[in-house]
């Protein structure tokens, strides 16, 4: 992999979404979030109006790769119960789609939620070792929450599947939410052995977007463009914040 990647360096790497509807927007978008030069782009296909058809899927991701050079992609069809865009397609057919980006495309990160069915996420897995690709296993929450022993389990069954990172995005309704995160990902960070992305969003949880890599989140997102997700800053903004702790804490 010849960019950055999730786990290695001494702060949060900064990922920024892309969240077009069209060919024609994803890649104006895409070059507009290049100039801010983000560590990480994530493509949330789930925004995309022709996700049906892989082949387009593949030829845009092989583009938004070409263009992006260096900087790492992450391959996302976000479900509408975790908090993505109503999509027509099956679960089944959502993993068939990131089969195709492995083998067909240079795309190093493969997000996979965590409640697919085992059989399916299984098959991704062994697809993706084949062609040196790596997963993203995730779990989202935009309601509340969830109490600390459920987030680690989700932890544990990230490891269980072989995933090579694993990620978790939870609304925080107040500021014990928030701590509760942060201890979270303190523990995971010291008890696993895959890189931890965690993210409190909402109003309270962009406290963790600033601080959440002090406590072992590897992966902080901004907005580029456009937000995919409540609670984002803006990239410059949150850079700037990022360098202040790092100098803090030395």
């Amino acid at each position: 992999m010849a960019g950055k990647v999730i786990g290695e360096g001494n702060q949060p790497l900064i990922c920024t979404p892309l969240v077009g509807k069209t060919e024609e927007l994803i890649l104006s978008e895409l070059n507009n979030v290049l100039e801010k030069k983000p560590d990480i782009i994530e493509w949330r296909a789930d925004f995309f109006e022709g996700l049906a058809n892989t082949n387009e899927v593949v030829l845009i991701a092989k583009q938004i790769k070409a263009n992006a050079e260096d900087i790492p992609i992450i391959f996302t069809v976000r479900s509408f119960r975790e908090g993505g865009q109503p999509i027509s397609l099956s679960d089944k057919e959502v993993i068939d789609i990131n089969v195709a980006i492995c083998r067909y495309t240079a795309v190093e990160y493969i997000d996979c939620e965590l409640n697919n069915r085992p059989e399916y996420f299984k098959l991704l897995r062994r697809i993706a070792s084949e062609n040196n690709t790596k997963i993203i296993a995730s779990f989202h929450d935009f309601h509340f929450t969830p109490d600390r022993e459920i987030l680690l389990n989700k932890f544990s069954e990230a490891t269980n599947y072989g995933a090579d990172v694993v990620k978790v995005a939870v609304m925080a309704n107040d500021l014990s939410d928030v701590l509760t995160l942060l201890n979270v990902t303190l523990e995971g960070k010291n008890t696993i052995d895959i890189p931890v992305i965690t993210v409190s969003m909402g109003e309270f949880g962009a406290l963790t977007r600033m601080i959440g890599g002090v406590f072992g989140s590897a992966v902080t997102f901004a907005v580029g463009q456009s937000s995919s997700a409540p609670g984002q800053l803006p990239i410059e903004d949150l850079r700037t914040v990022l360098n202040i702790v790092q100098k803090s804490i030395g």
